[in-house]
């Protein structure tokens, strides 16, 4: 038999083999069997090239790859930043003049443009803040960029406004250290403030609800600079460049970033324990729980925005990383864990949100890249 002939035949016999385990023998006279398997979901990218990964994120956000979140995340996709709310004219400049004027603290030597410099994005490039004798806070300032619409403010969220919030540091005696009624007897009498007040609030009457009501006012005209990523989301595809691109996404899909930094502020402003806190350490920081007083918010922090992130280091609540790099290199391996107790078990483990991420060297400079897009 040549091996032509033989090969024929071995393929009628896996033919017919085929029909009849699917009880259509019958049908071999009809033409040859065409099996098909039913489709599987798959990302919309997932088979794509380079070539069309950049055309799928130059092209409609309807058109992006499926976001990778976890089961139970409440996430929102990326856009284009919200319009900033606009206070009265008269009070947002009061509480200008207000935030960067050092008779607000006990020594006369602090404002809130100390911890808080335009320059550094609104916040103060330190590790610790520094206040009142130059006395080392226990957490890094917070940035200020987009702060209008954070709905519980301080990194553990015990202030539940701006106003309210304005007047916390004014009186912490870590920070600027000055007593409020005291304050308001200086503002009154050794200032130019009640003519100020009276032009904006009617009368001249200078008062600590009045003070918080500008300084908000400010506040909530803070926000990042215009970056290339807000020329990329409202329509400049090519505003971003290819790395860019693939940093953006990663950031969507496989570094988990959606997790917590969706929609347009880069933040869902939840509050998670991500292994920072150093719980059952030294130098542990209880972080939400302090607030609340809940067990399962300890060492929560909450999810601060990533728009003008480059601007921002060091970064954490303690201030302990000082490049974007690291950080990412610290999600990367999953983060710090807590020490394990006799049985192996962590005591506190942190959200099960943070997971080992595993990307490769390439991968974490696209995705910096993407970052300082922001």
């Amino acid at each position: 038999m040549t091996s032509e002939r033989r090969m024929k035949r071995i393929q009628i016999v896996v033919v017919a083999a085929l029909l009849a385990v699917a009880g259509v023998a019958g049908a071999a006279a009809s033409g040859p069997l065409t099996i098909e398997t039913p489709p599987t979901p798959s990302d919309k990218t997932s088979d794509c090239d380079r070539d069309c990964l950049m055309q799928a994120y130059r092209g409609p956000r309807g058109g992006w790859p499926t976001a990778q979140v976890d089961p139970g995340v409440q996430w929102e996709e990326l856009g284009p930043r919200p319009a900033l709310p606009q206070p009265p004219a008269a009070l947002m400049k009061l509480g200008e003049q207000l935030f960067f004027d050092p008779r607000l603290s006990r020594d006369q030597t602090l404002s809130c443009a100390s911890c808080h410099a335009p320059h550094l994005g609104f916040s103060d490039g330190r590790r610790l803040a520094l206040g009142h004798e130059a006395q080392a806070g226990p957490r890094n300032t917070p940035h200020l960029m987009g702060v209008a619409f954070v709905p519980q403010l301080m990194w553990d969220g015990r202030a539940a406004d701006l106003e309210s919030q304005a007047l916390m540091p004014i009186a912490n005696p870590v920070e600027m250290a000055m007593d409020l009624p005291a304050l308001q007897q200086r503002l009154s009498r050794e200032t130019d403030y009640p003519r100020r007040f009276k032009d904006v609030f009617g009368d001249d009457t200078v008062t600590l609800d009045r003070l918080g009501k500008a300084l908000a006012a400010f506040e909530r005209r803070i926000e990042a600079p215009r970056s290339r990523f807000d020329d990329f989301i409202e329509g400049k595809p090519s505003a971003l460049s290819d790395q860019e691109i693939r940093g953006l996404h990663l950031f969507r899909t496989k570094a988990r970033c959606m997790n917590c930094h969706s929609g347009p502020q880069f933040t869902q402003h939840e509050f998670h324990q991500i292994g920072m806190s150093a719980l059952g350490r030294r130098l542990q920081d209880l972080g939400r729980q302090g607030a609340t007083g809940r067990p399962e918010d300890v060492g929560a922090f909450r999810t601060p925005s990533l728009r003008g992130i480059a601007r921002t280091a060091p970064y954490f609540h303690n201030g302990v990383t000082p490049t974007l790099r690291g950080v990412l290199e610290s999600y990367n391996a999953g983060m710090p864990q807590p020490p394990k107790n006799a049985q192996g078990l962590m005591a506190i483990p942190p959200s099960p949100l943070i997971k080992p991420i595993q990307l490769s060297g390439k991968e974490l400079q696209d995705l910096e890249a993407f970052l300082r897009t922001l």
